[in-house]
């Protein structure tokens, strides 16, 4: 079956393809986000197909009839290139290719390509040369079938575009001087990591699919200041900020890549180090898209890839975001999550209660101190300050009574 949609002139025109290989799968909500990730990549979709298999074609991804079908739709809606939902292997792509005489390319071509407009930083965009050189080793005859035929759109932007041209023996020893530029990043950051922790201040990972509002939310929380788009993928570079809470407690907040669903291994693999700061949080906040109709499906991609990532063990507080975009006030839950909020990071619904659950959560992790410090220790309240919450301070005559949670570790050095 095919959709089709009217086209717009001067932009990368493509046609998206999809195998269904059982009832009641998510094929079409699939195709959906295909579609506004090549929308997110600068392209518009002209036509959507989806192939009902009992298998993917192992030589052509689909069958010789729906390949005569897209061939009539590529000259029928001039369209530049064909985009499959999955990920091609080198055989599929070349042969795909010849059949339709037409560039084809898949799910992670556009992600890559997504990636390689968005990074902004050193390590990010090491980080998605890494990906794409490792992607396209392997492929190097069809990509290069593809940009003559074509000659640029999506798939060539980024540093690692001009590696097409170079045979695998410069690729395989580009790929090494990345890893070992990335080892020497990642030695910085867990360094950096390292005084985070000694510095006693807990860290709150901001995790969830992409474009649930994680950018909104900091920078609302923290002025962070950080790129906001209804886009998929609108931000790349981690971001780390200090949140004072009500009590005086300080936090710190690190945003993640938002998650998809067929997340590239490459790119999993590659920024393993920058999706890792999860996995040495203290806290997870999982921020959700409440008024996107595949909400919980996509809760299930976060945790999934989580779960690849050996982040396990950790309080999670999930924030059913886009509260104002909802119709209704549906209920929704999350089984796994410690605690749950509704919020809107747009219209600052609900932002107190999250501030408030960051508060009994951090109090369950510390102990309750009472004492009475001398006025020759009273630098020592400011540790108090920063790192506890703070219940009740009173000058007395023999020094300053202080009541307040603190973290075990810091409750020891006083």
């Amino acid at each position: 079956m095919a959709e089709m949609y009217d086209i717009k002139e001067n932009e990368e025109r493509l046609i998206l393809v999809a195998v269904a290989t059982q009832d009641g799968d998510d094929t079409e909500e699939s195709l959906e986000e295909l579609e506004e990730l090549a929308k997110t990549a600068g392209a518009v979709t002209v036509a959507k197909v989806i192939q009902n298999r009992e298998s993917v074609h192992p030589g052509t991804y689909i069958g010789k009839g729906k390949i005569e079908e897209i061939r009539i739709l590529i000259d029928e809606l001039g369209a530049t290139g064909v985009v499959c939902d999955d990920e091609l292997s080198p055989a599929q792509l070349k042969n795909l290719e010849d059949a339709l005489q037409a560039k084809v390319m898949d799910r992670t071509i556009v992600i890559l390509d997504i990636f390689a407009q968005r990074a902004t930083t050193k390590e990010g965009k090491i980080q998605v040369e890494l990906a794409q050189l490792k992607y396209r080793s392997t492929r190097l005859v069809g990509m290069r079938n593809s940009m003559s035929r074509l000659g640029g759109g999506i798939g060539t932007k980024g540093p690692g575009e001009k590696k097409l041209e170079v045979d695998r023996r410069l690729i395989r020893d580009r790929i090494s001087q990345l890893k070992r530029e990335l080892s020497d990043m990642q030695q910085s950051r867990e360094i950096a990591r390292g005084l985070r922790n000694k510095g006693g201040i807990p860290i709150v990972a901001i995790v969830g699919y992409t474009n649930a509002g994680k950018s909104t939310l900091l920078n609302f929380l923290t002025s962070a200041g950080v790129l906001e788009e209804d886009k998929l993928f609108a931000t790349l570079d981690p971001t780390t900020r200090n949140l004072e809470l009500p009590s005086g407690q300080q936090l710190l907040l690190t945003d993640t890549v938002g998650f998809i669903r067929k997340l590239p291994h490459h790119l999993i693999e590659a920024f393993r180090s920058t999706l890792e700061e999860a996995k040495y949080a203290d806290i997870i906040l999982h921020v959700v898209d409440s008024s996107n109709p595949a909400a919980y499906k996509q809760m299930h991609v976060v945790y999934e890839t989580l779960e690849n990532l050996g982040v396990k063990d950790k309080t999670i507080i999930t924030a059913f975001n886009k509260q104002d975009k909802l119709g209704s006030d549906p209920v929704m839950k999350d089984f796994r999550a410690d605690k749950t909020v509704k919020i809107s990071a747009k219209q600052n619904t609900g932002i107190d209660t999250l501030l408030e659950l960051f508060e009994e959560v951090l109090r369950d992790r510390k102990v309750l101190m009472e004492k009475v410090f001398s006025y020759n220790d009273a630098g020592k309240i400011q540790i108090v300050r920063k790192y506890g919450q703070l219940i009740a301070e009173e000058y007395q005559e023999d020094g300053i009574y202080i009541k307040a949670y603190l973290p075990k570790d810091i409750y020891t050095g006083l």
